[in-house]
């Protein structure tokens, strides 16, 4: 599985529907509002790299109120939830 973190940068007055938007995208699974330099970060998570092109410049990019987008393709996963999920396999 491909992660990609998307920074999104919206028109200020539709930051809650361009949220709302990107959410309903298959390949999203999470889209955040921070603070900072950008409005929104989306987790898009995809099989294949090809398909980041439909999904990023193809949907996200085309949502009214969208300005834009900075895109960073994740190499690999380090979670401190991971690695308790696995050391705790068969505690129950």
């Amino acid at each position: 599985m491909i992660t990609a973190i998307v920074m999104i940068k919206a028109d200020i007055d539709r930051i809650p529907e361009v949220a709302a938007a990107t959410a309903e995208i298959d390949e999203v699974s999470e889209v955040y509002s921070v603070t900072g330099g950008v409005d929104l970060i989306a987790m898009v998570r995809v099989r294949r790299h090809e398909e980041l092109a439909d999904v990023i410049p193809g949907r996200i990019n085309k949502i009214a109120g969208v300005r834009s987008s900075d895109t960073h393709i994740a190499f690999s996963a380090h979670s401190r939830h991971d690695l308790e999920s696995a050391f705790s396999l068969g505690m129950e």
